[in-house]
């Protein structure tokens, strides 16, 4: 976002004459006529973003909406100021926490290679780094809720099935006839 106020070299708080004062002797400084050459090239594109710096700040309402935007802008570059301060701050905690990069191999996506690393990194994680254990004990409490969950509405859906007339006889053959349920079944009997 072009900052209009750096354009017209004017403080963010000018008022209406002021604006137009600088913009008489900006127009004055950079017409093109005084140039030649790339000078000139120059000359008509400074005088181009002048005379667009003018028109917003010269409207009291548009003004009004481009400081509005730029009061955004300048938050949200805050805000990414301080996130990026405090990602750097994550990294060189993790860096210390983390093997040198010299250990570490560049090997194809499936490799045996690649399998192995990962196999080193997540025990490395699950023993020396709290941080990632706890976050990997926290997923798999997830997972291990999810399938419950997921478990008890096969189950229930199968009990539905079960009392509806015209879908019986098609879950005493799914239970009763399937020889993978035959076996599970045959598990737990002895």
């Amino acid at each position: 976002m072009k900052n209009y106020y750096e354009i017209l070299e004017l403080n963010p708080k000018a008022s209406k004459e002021v604006i137009d004062k600088a913009y008489k002797a900006l127009a004055k400084k950079y017409h093109p006529d005084l140039y030649s050459g790339t000078q000139k090239q120059e000359a008509e594109k400074r005088l181009k973003d002048i005379n667009e710096a003018y028109y917003i700040l010269s409207d009291e309402f548009l003004k009004e909406q481009y400081d509005a935007e730029l009061k955004k802008a300048s938050i949200q570059r805050q805000q990414r100021n301080s996130s990026n301060i405090a990602n750097q701050q994550i990294h060189q905690q993790t860096k210390k926490a983390e093997p040198s990069k010299a250990d570490i191999r560049n090997y194809k996506v499936g490799s045996f290679s690649s399998i192995v690393d990962f196999t080193k990194q997540l025990i490395y994680d699950l023993t020396k780094n709290k941080e990632k254990r706890n976050q990997i004990k926290d997923i798999t409490r997830k997972d291990i809720f999810a399938i419950v969950l997921t478990i008890i509405v096969v189950i229930i859906i199968g009990v539905i099935l079960w009392f509806i007339p015209f879908t019986n006889g098609w879950i005493r053959e799914l239970l009763f006839e399937n020889p993978l349920f035959n076996w599970i079944g045959n598990l737990f009997s002895k």
